[in-house]
């Protein structure tokens, strides 16, 4: 079974259908879709599955990015993601969440190419780029084209 088609399982068991139909959409026989779901804490009616999936990811008990199961830390921070990876996925796709601060935006222009720009949050940022930087920190005026 490939990535697509566990997310498509995902996707469509989350819409209410049930093991058979998401087995004929994805051309999957029902045991193979029904084995992914018993794996996954998607077993179950259909309807049922997609409202309990949407408490449990409220309680923390599922990754927001993946859906799978959380190991639950008794001391500390609830967890809302299983990997690193997976975090820096969900935050790349949901840009719109994050809260910004106006005041944190800086403008500033630059050393190397005195191109202004501005940035977020970092307040001793000197240089547009890391390629202005190392130009200005390792290249002389000869290297220049």
């Amino acid at each position: 079974m490939t990535d697509y088609e566990r997310q498509k399982i995902y996707e469509l068991r989350m819409k209410g259908l049930g093991y058979k139909a998401i087995g004929n959409i994805l051309g999957l026989t029902r045991d193979s879709v029904r084995s992914f779901c018993k794996r996954n804490n998607l077993d179950g009616n259909g309807e049922v599955v997609s409202l309990n999936v949407e408490v449990m990811k409220d309680k923390n008990l599922l990754c927001l990015n993946c859906g799978k199961l959380l190991k639950v830390k008794e001391k500390g921070r609830p967890r809302k993601y299983c990997s690193e990876e997976c975090r820096r996925t969900w935050w790349k796709n949901n840009q719109d969440k994050k809260i910004k601060n106006d005041t944190a935006v800086y403008k500033y222009t630059c050393f190397h190419c005195g191109k202004e720009f501005s940035i977020y949050g970092n307040k001793k940022r000197k240089f547009c780029s890391h390629n202005c930087y190392i130009k200005y920190r390792f290249w002389g005026e000869e290297d220049e084209i």
